[in-house]
């Protein structure tokens, strides 16, 4: 089963991000939009495991969840990856709860290493994916309308770590919570 762990963004955060990808898909690009009731905050990609993983998997997000206290996000901002002139990704950011986040993405690395789960090589950036770009066909009005955007996705206390499983199907991802961790439970 493909799998990932996240953070769940509210609802304040995916009505503002709802409204955000509808003013974008008015612009001349291809892009796979991410549905708003899947946005969420990845920390790590597993990728393909079996399920016997699940019992250790579970554990390690445990005790990296027992070590941080919950903390407020705030979702601000908007950019593509790597750049906006040849985006692979569209992304709206984060302006509060990135060190904790980072802390976070950062110990369940060291602990899932431990499992045999190859370490993260690249700088962990939180964002949230909310379009994958398969072509823009007008690159400046795409990026004239990004940038006239003001993104403010609003705030939430991020309070839990879940495991998550992917299905891929012909109308898009859906998610299912296999686990969850709530922070700082000692």
């Amino acid at each position: 089963m493909r799998t990932f762990i996240a953070i769940d963004v509210s609802d304040e955060v995916r009505r503002a991000v709802g409204t955000f990808t509808s003013a974008l898909k008015k612009e001349k690009a291809r892009v796979a939009w991410v549905k708003p009731g899947n946005v969420h905050i990845t920390l790590k990609f597993l990728g393909e495991i079996d399920e016997e993983k699940i019992q250790g998997i579970n554990e390690a997000i445990k005790i990296c969840a027992r070590n941080q206290k919950p903390f407020e996000i705030e979702i601000k901002g908007s950019g593509g990856f790597p750049n906006l002139h040849r985006p692979r990704i569209i992304w709206v950011g984060l302006t509060e709860g990135v060190e904790e986040l980072k802390r976070l993405a950062g110990a369940l690395n060291n602990e899932l290493s431990n499992l045999g789960f190859q370490k993260e090589k690249r700088a962990f950036k939180p964002h949230l994916t909310v379009g994958r770009v398969k072509a823009v066909i007008d690159t400046e009005s795409f990026i004239e309308k990004m940038q006239s955007i003001d993104f403010y996705g609003g705030r939430f206390t991020a309070g839990e770590i879940y495991l998550m499983k992917s299905d891929l199907k012909p109308t898009g991802a859906e998610y299912t919570k296999l686990e969850t961790a709530n922070l700082n439970d000692k």
